[in-house]
């Protein structure tokens, strides 16, 4: 009986922590949510802005519901709160994660927020300036005399954002892999042997992840995921040279 109610404890305990830790983050998001929402039309002018320059002239969006336009800005106001409270967001996670950790691996809060919010917003800049323009030129180009391509806010909203998370996220690849091979899940060797299964599961993913079935996209998500990949090999290297170290060897 006193054995499984040490058991219990620890679990109680844990998820009470999980609970504080996602209030905290739901907090600031929402403060963030209202700030962005104040902002809704500059917001919406910056995220329509690869698809207007490649749009014939003259040309504008529509939306086909009373409530179309509305929603669309609260949406616009809550990803952008996402995008801009990240830091913190990614703060609470790591400060839930890591009572789990040796005291030596938690001196690396500083470099885990600092490389994850440098990497989500590296992912979401590629998309936004190299991924969307070149992805809605590609379409638009179907346009003639006798079709002129109409797009409504949230089509549009759903396709861009949608694409632009995926981007963010799949950057995480190399903090994703380092904490793998800190826990010994994989290592360099194991990557660099299985690196023609890896770009397979690549483009499967990219395929998943884009919001688009056509392969141009899905292409454009998978390039820099095949760098990264063989990028996550080197931080795999580093992350077994740490855990190698005098202090663990002894252990």
């Amino acid at each position: 009986m006193d054995e499984s109610a040490e058991e219990k404890q620890p679990l109680t305990m844990h998820l009470e922590e999980l609970r504080k830790r996602l209030v905290r983050a739901l907090i600031v998001i929402g403060i963030g949510f209202g700030a962005c929402y104040y902002f809704k039309e500059w917001l919406f002018k910056i995220i329509t802005k690869p698809l207007m320059d490649v749009m014939p002239k003259n040309s504008y969006m529509i939306y086909t519901s009373l409530p179309e336009a509305f929603f669309t800005y609260m949406k616009i106001a809550f990803y952008a709160s996402l995008f801009l409270t990240a830091p913190f967001t990614l703060y609470q996670i790591w400060k839930f994660i890591s009572p789990g950790l040796f005291p030596r691996e938690k001196k690396y809060v500083v470099p885990f927020v600092l490389t994850s919010t440098l990497l989500f917003i590296g992912g979401v800049t590629f998309g936004y300036y190299l991924a969307l323009p070149p992805a809605f030129g590609f379409f638009v180009e179907f346009s003639s005399d006798t079709l002129r391509p109409m797009f409504t806010m949230k089509e549009y909203l759903s396709f861009a954002l949608k694409l632009l998370l995926a981007f963010g996220v799949s950057f995480e690849l190399p903090v994703f892999i380092f904490f793998m091979a800190k826990l010994g899940i994989i290592n360099s060797r194991m990557m660099s042997k299985q690196r023609r299964y890896a770009i397979l599961i690549i483009f499967i993913v990219a395929a998943i992840l884009t919001p688009s079935p056509d392969a141009f996209t899905q292409c454009i998500m998978a390039i820099p995921l095949i760098v990264l990949y063989e990028l996550s090999i080197y931080v795999a290297k580093f992350a077994e040279k740490k855990k190698s170290g005098p202090g663990e060897e002894a252990a």
